[in-house]
């Protein structure tokens, strides 16, 4: 039996709220990976196949300011929800008023590209010399 009552989307925009949230925290967590990820593949090695392809990641889109395809889905989540929408990218929006003082530049978003391979770079070192070192 259906329901006579008209369809509305308020009833269930928690839902969509939700979902911005957890793809929120997704997002967060990729970039906290992409970050320190290289750290775990020095216990695991076999993590690198899952960081490398991160970290290379995370650098484009910080080096040409391509946009995550995780931010306009938040957004979208967001919009549905009837919740504001914010300007600019995640890092921006969430992470950068936390580290930096508020607004994204070309200089900082280059400056983050590069921390980003600089810390990869070094870790994926040790892991090659200790992978020669036990070969030997």
């Amino acid at each position: 039996m259906s329901s006579s009552r008209p369809y509305d989307p308020t009833v269930q925009s928690w839902h969509w709220g939700l979902l911005a949230d957890l793809v929120a925290l997704v997002h967060l967590g990729f970039v906290v990976f992409v970050l320190v990820g290289g750290l775990f593949v020095l216990r695991r090695p076999g993590l690198a196949w899952f960081h490398l392809p991160a970290a290379l990641w995370g650098a484009a889109i910080e080096f040409t300011s391509w946009p995550c395809p995780l931010t306009p889905l938040e957004k979208s989540f967001r919009a549905l929800a009837g919740e504001r929408t914010y300007d600019g990218g995640f890092i921006a929006h969430y992470i950068l008023p936390v580290l930096y003082p508020p607004g994204l530049t070309r200089g900082v978003q280059v400056t983050l590209g590069a921390l980003v391979l600089a810390v990869n770079v070094a870790v994926y070192v040790m892991v090659l010399r200790r992978r020669r070192r036990l070969r030997g």
